[in-house]
């Protein structure tokens, strides 16, 4: 029983790993990550146009302008971020704790 629950999971485990790999192969080359494409001359001119933002006097705007501007701002941090992290799902966190206690 013990041999078959090993076996059952090396083949999920490899089932998993090679869809994984097929799906970075199976032509997602087109989309490419923006901070993957900005380079460092591009970046540093986006994190001085926010400096120029903080410093601005925003008294005088009116609220569209200020509006115009929390916009731009949202839109150079989302540019600017790079987290790229791993995302795991509740249930693959559960599954991975099974697994983990069940082998070990």
């Amino acid at each position: 029983m013990k041999n078959l629950l090993k076996a059952a999971l090396l083949v999920i485990f490899m089932t998993m790993a090679q869809t994984s790999h097929s799906r970075d192969l199976a032509g997602n080359s087109g989309l490419t990550n923006r901070a993957e494409t900005m380079d460092a001359a591009e970046a540093q001119k986006l994190t001085n146009r926010l400096e120029e933002i903080k410093a601005m006097d925003k008294s005088s705007m009116t609220r569209t302008e200020k509006k115009a501007l929390r916009k731009e701002v949202k839109a150079i941090q989302k540019s600017l971020d790079s987290s790229g992290g791993v995302y795991l799902s509740v249930g693959a966190v559960i599954l991975i704790i099974v697994l983990l206690i069940i082998l070990l």
